[in-house]
């Protein structure tokens, strides 16, 4: 049956896919709107599957803290393309999904892409748009805190922090978590501190201090105390609390914590980074 130009542009209009793709989709589907709107999906559904195993590299951040201070969400949408990043499909699905995860108070990445806006699931308008553009879209990284001050940092659009502080409330403390918070999207730590990080890396560290030590000739029977020196170090470059201040390196990130108000600290923190 001949397709008219009106069904394609409609047809355009409630899927946002090319011309020429729902052009096809009408003359398979008979001119079944409702059918047509069926084979894009699949469509999308087919492109999103091929390109499983690509890189999504590229894409933005977003984040939200809520009035209270008291919540955080943040999640990276990741893309192929830098050029697809900056579209406005592709920006508007990840403020989508940012509203529908604080609508909802969405704790991960799964629970959120199975919520529906519209009568659909966030991860079919991720299919959709895969299938539109070509591009495998995924949500990479996903973060929700909930504590006595969480504050946010967003460094462009391609790493975004939250940080969850005891201690003390109000804008002296969130200013302190700012300064933290890029801290951490600067210096990257692998947690709060030293119980935070893994006992099989730091015998893996432990381990490299050692070999380290044999192959400068050290004596045996010190190399296990040279190596907890090497652990030591290690905690001190990769726990934030151990970390030297970036603003003030006399200063560690406890100290100048406890500068701002005695006690204060950080709980927990995340941080999400495209590519970083």
């Amino acid at each position: 049956m001949a397709i008219t130009a009106k069904q394609v542009n409609e047809l355009r209009q409630i899927t946002g896919a090319g011309m020429m793709d729902c052009k096809n989709a009408l003359v398979e589907a008979e001119g079944d709107i409702e059918k047509a709107i069926d084979l894009l999906r699949k469509k999308g559904q087919k492109v999103a599957a091929k390109r499983a195993d690509r890189e999504a590299s590229e894409g933005n951040v977003y984040s939200y803290i809520n009035e209270a201070g008291t919540v955080g969400i943040a999640f990276a949408l990741n893309c192929e393309t830098e050029p697809v990043s900056n579209t406005e499909e592709f920006k508007k699905l990840g403020e989508t999904i940012l509203k529908v995860a604080i609508d909802n108070a969405i704790s991960s990445k799964e629970e959120v892409v199975e919520v529906e806006v519209d009568g659909k699931k966030i991860a079919e308008y991720m299919v959709e748009l895969s299938g539109k553009i070509g591009e495998k879209i995924e949500i990479s990284d996903y973060a929700y805190i909930e504590g006595e001050q969480v504050v946010d940092y967003l460094h462009g659009t391609s790493i975004v922090v939250l940080v969850n502080l005891a201690g003390g409330t109000g804008e002296e403390v969130i200013e302190a978590g700012k300064n933290v918070a890029m801290q951490i999207a600067a210096m990257k730590p692998l947690a709060v501190d030293k119980d935070g990080i893994d006992i099989e890396v730091v015998e893996r560290e432990k381990q490299v201090g050692i070999e380290k030590a044999r192959e400068e000739g050290k004596p045996e029977h010190i190399l296990d105390k040279i190596a907890q020196g090497f652990v030591q170090k290690f905690f001190k470059e990769n726990t934030l609390l151990s970390q030297q201040y970036v603003k003030e390196p006399k200063q560690s990130v406890t100290q100048y914590l406890d500068s701002v108000k005695k006690g204060l600290t950080v709980k927990s923190f995340s941080r999400i980074g495209i590519g970083r």
